[in-house]
């Protein structure tokens, strides 16, 4: 309960609401969408990649602010710092886009509408057409690419059936945090298991909206239709 307490206490410590929308702008990480049901692999790729764009952000920039305190605007003046802070905030997404995108999959495995090959293929898809509208952005940082492929090896080589909890499924996004964090080590050893449980706490909600949004029917039957026109337009080729 007390790490509960210190999550939250934690989580009170933003910007006001212009400052974030300022900041969020500059920075260039996406807005989370309204999104009313998730029916095919377009609708699916855009959860994805704003839920994950708003967990990378706030955890990140939230944890900067709650070290730097007043000081939290003035980061963004430094251009060594920015640099970092840049990186950081790519490779945390990386991390969250990968997460949910294992537990979207967990869903979609449990709801039994689709098969275990036809699940890595549609989760894989949105993960491509996520990576590809995104690009390599150059302030990622040389090591952006290599993590890219594992986050697409974990999709490809996932057993979908395998018992997963959400602890084990959502445990990269706050590795990535911690690791890529510009923060100094002595500070971060000291913080880590509150950084790790503030990015595991964004979730819960995220989580809940992906159970209500998910129409798996809508998602088997247009996937469905989508391979049958790709299989023949080879055959017609």
């Amino acid at each position: 309960m007390n790490i509960l307490k210190t999550v939250k206490s934690i989580l009170k410590l933003v910007l006001s609401r212009k400052s974030w929308r300022d900041l969020s702008d500059y920075v260039g990480v996406g807005k989370k969408k309204r999104i009313d049901r998730i029916t095919d692999q377009s609708s699916l790729a855009t959860f994805i990649n704003s839920r994950s764009s708003h967990v990378a952000q706030t955890s990140l920039y939230g944890y900067l602010r709650t070290r730097a305190g007043t000081k939290f605007p003035e980061l963004f003046k430094n251009p060594d710092i920015l640099v970092s802070i840049n990186m950081a905030k790519w490779h945390t997404w990386l991390a969250c886009v990968g997460d949910l995108s294992v537990f979207v999959g967990r869903l979609l495995f449990q709801s039994g509408r689709l098969k275990s090959p036809d699940i890595s293929a549609l989760v894989s898809g949105a993960m491509d057409q996520i990576l590809q509208d995104t690009g390599t952005p150059d302030e990622a940082g040389g090591d952006y690419s290599k993590a890219v492929e594992k986050t697409r090896q974990r999709i490809h080589t996932l057993d979908w059936s395998k018992d997963l909890d959400d602890d084990t499924i959502f445990s990269r996004s706050p590795s990535a945090l911690f690791y890529w964090a510009p923060i100094a080590d002595e500070l971060k050893n000291r913080d880590e298991e509150i950084v790790r449980n503030s990015v595991r706490f964004r979730w819960i909600e995220i989580r809940r909206s992906a159970r209500q949004l998910l129409d798996f029917d809508s998602l088997a039957n247009t996937f469905s239709v989508s391979q049958t026109a790709e299989v023949n337009a080879v055959v017609e080729s």
